[in-house]
């Protein structure tokens, strides 16, 4: 909060020009000492704001400056059409200020059950208000003895909870300060028809851009867009009687790069493929890249209107990578367009459509917002400039948000095409301002009911990052796959880098056979070659192993693959690749043992007992002897045997350890034929960290 005069202050006008605006908006001040509240300075920064155009229009004309503007009348007449004025659009402020509603909040609700690593059954009870007794009999009846203080599985506490009609869900998705993995619920009758999101994705020189570009002016033709320039990077098409969003990615290693941070914003993928060229290296790896985001994929044949193009020999090369066209009886849908000549493209947006009908795309208009950065830059004048997707919910101005680990108020919204808005639609882009730090392309967002909650949030998001920079991210290992398997992953997704085409199949279809209790291995991508910086991306945003056989990274390439948390393996034997990855599904891989020297002993005299064996009067020359070491005997440096020590007496104590510089008798397990002058080396084997 601030008074009057400090905000006058703040934005270098004067009192009585503040007072105006408050009196315009119906904000309860009268003098310089009344304290405005932070929505009061926020439905004033925007008035400020939308002040500008006049400003930069009085010193136009102040300054007589002449300019050819016959172009400018064209489009400003074209603006009018569909721009509302500067009065409709504070009327509209004013009134949203003044009907503001609380949104449903993005918490849990009462009909959940939160489960929590290694919750017992009595914990379970408590939290389902029930008598622990109860749950036992439960779970006899299915089979399974247990009792209070024995742990139960997620599975098995699913199976419990629905017969209480609640849902289960795992804790860390329910936590709103972690909110990229934050699961938010909502009831079938609060969710409506959402637009789809779509991105565009090939070949550098296939014609990507002229496919945006013509589809934007079906939008133009149909006057939605009236002409205006489009101002975001991310925007909405109105086909029919419906929507379309658009994102405009600069490449697949960018959009890998965006889930590589959790954000999955794309509901379809198109794959845009020249009719001339055909599928080209680069199309391969978007191929990969759009599998691996388990998305639709809709295949765009352009340049059709040339006269070497061949639409068979480009569906050949789609059936060979895995999309079979429907025509051919596949499921893959196909359209044949001219992003140049408009030919086609009315089809392919009939195909989004019935793609986003199938699949039923639905949001909640009814809650606080919560999406992700598209872009983000930073401007000398308004700070951090954010283009977001709405992916549910409605984000307002006023709204609390917090960003990635930024957070603040919304003071603009303004859509793709720079128009101002008070509220957003469902799947809608827009840019925001009002925030503390400039996020990441991928960083998600959420709006909250209270500033001071998307502070706390913000504040607490910021000390995680810090501690997340100074611990190594970790991708799936072949270490602790089991555990994986363990804690419900049914799919083990992997890359094969090989020499030849011969081995990187061969590779493949061994591993694809594998199937241990119903987990299965998943190659995402398969090709010849070295491994690249490419598929290190693509390793990290589907939580893969890289299996190379017959190539080697160089050290470059290997430290960018640890700062990734991404695992290579290396091998040269195929069934070594297939025995290692199996026994890792089955929780058998074998540990890595090394040998480790813990001391020396010289033996000096001999006692022999009946009932004990040989005891050998020693001298530790080296390290320490240990009781429950391995041991072996060299005579003349020659090992005459290896076992293990039996005991170890100091005087007439036995002891666990005796160190360097004392003497002891040593008896060894098994073995009697020892000799004065022998050494007995003692050894431990210690397991080495894969």
């Amino acid at each position: 909060m601030m008074s009057v005069l400090e905000y006058a202050n703040d934005v270098n006008k004067s009192v009585a020009e503040i007072l105006k605006k408050c009196e315009e908006f119906d904000i309860p001040v009268s003098n310089e000492d009344d304290l405005l509240s932070e929505d009061d300075i926020v439905i004033l920064d925007n008035a400020n704001y939308d002040d500008m155009d006049e400003i930069v229009e009085e010193i136009i004309e102040n300054k007589n400056i002449k300019i050819d503007d016959s172009v400018s009348k064209q489009k400003l007449k074209k603006k009018q059409d569909i721009k509302p004025s500067k009065k409709d659009f504070q009327q509209k402020k004013k009134e949203m200020y003044k009907n503001k509603t609380k949104l449903m909040t993005n918490t849990t609700n009462d009909n959940v059950v939160l489960y929590k690593e290694n919750m017992t059954i009595g914990e379970l009870a408590n939290a389902l208000g029930v008598n622990s007794s109860e749950l036992v009999k439960k779970l006899f009846s299915l089979g399974i003895m247990a009792t209070i203080n024995n742990a139960i599985s997620f599975e098995n506490a699913e199976i419990l909870v629905l017969e209480y009609n609640k849902e289960l869900k795992r804790e860390e998705t329910l936590d709103v300060t972690n909110f990229e993995e934050y699961e938010i619920i909502d009831k079938e009758e609060d969710l409506v028809k959402r637009p789809p999101v779509v991105t565009v994705m090939g070949h550098v020189d296939h014609g990507k851009t002229t496919l945006l570009d013509a589809i934007r002016k079906t939008d133009v033709a149909s006057g939605e867009a009236g002409g205006i320039t489009q101002a975001i990077s991310a925007y909405q098409v109105k086909v029919k009687d419906d929507y379309i969003t658009f994102i405009d990615t600069p490449g697949h290693a960018a959009f890998t790069e965006m889930r590589a941070r959790g954000a999955s914003i794309t509901d379809i993928v198109i794959i845009i493929v020249a009719a001339d060229d055909g599928i080209m290296p680069q199309t391969e790896e978007v191929i990969d890249h759009a599998k691996a985001a388990n998305v639709p994929i809709i295949v765009a044949i352009n340049k059709i209107d040339k006269p070497e193009a061949n639409v068979e020999r480009v569906l050949t090369q789609l059936t060979e990578h895995g999309l079979t066209p429907e025509s051919w009886g596949g499921d893959t849908i196909v359209n044949e367009i001219s992003a140049k000549t408009g030919k086609g493209i009315d089809e392919l947006l009939d195909s989004i459509l019935l793609v986003a009908e199938m699949n039923e795309y639905k949001a909640n208009p009814n809650r606080y917002a919560v999406g992700t950065v598209v872009e983000s830059r930073l401007d000398k004048h308004l700070g951090p400039i954010v283009t977001v997707l709405v992916q549910n919910g409605t984000l307002r101005l006023g709204d609390p948000v917090v960003v990635g680990h930024a957070y603040g108020k919304i003071r603009t919204l303004k859509d793709d095409k720079g128009l101002n808005l008070t509220s957003t639609k469902l799947s809608q882009p827009v840019e925001i301002t009002g925030i503390n730090e400039v996020p990441k392309a991928g960083d998600k967002f959420m709006a909250f009911e209270s500033e001071k909650e998307a502070r706390s949030i913000g504040l607490k998001r910021q000390e995680m990052a810090k501690q997340k920079d100074m611990t190594p991210s970790k991708s799936v290992t072949l270490e602790d796959l089991f555990n994986k398997i363990q804690e419900g992953k049914k799919e083990i997704n992997v890359i094969i880098k090989a020499d030849v085409n011969g081995s990187s199949e061969a590779v493949k279809n061994s591993l694809e056979k594998l199937d241990v209790e119903g987990v299965r291995v998943n190659v995402i991508r398969s090709s010849v070659g070295a491994i690249k910086e490419s598929d290190i991306v693509l390793a990290k945003a589907s939580n893969a192993i890289i299996i190379g056989f017959n190539v080697r990274p160089d050290s470059k390439l290997k430290d960018y693959a640890k700062e990734q948390g991404v695992e290579i393996r290396l091998y040269n034997i195929i069934y070594k690749a297939v025995e290692e990855m199996e026994a890792a599904m089955k929780g058998m891989l074998e540990p890595i043992y090394e040998e480790q020297v813990t001391g020396a002993a010289e033996v000096r005299k001999l006692f022999k007992f009946s009932k004990v064996g040989t005891i050998a009067g020693s001298y530790v020359t080296d390290g320490i002897i240990k009781r429950d070491s391995k041991a072996r005997i060299i005579r003349d440096g020659v090992v005459i045997y290896d076992g293990n020590i039996n005991s170890i007496q100091r005087e007439k104590d036995s002891v666990k350890e005796v160190k360097k510089g004392l003497e002891c008798g040593i008896t060894i397990e098994n073995y009697n034929d020892i000799r004065e002058n022998d050494v007995i080396e003692a050894y431990e084997m210690v397991e080495i960290k894969r």
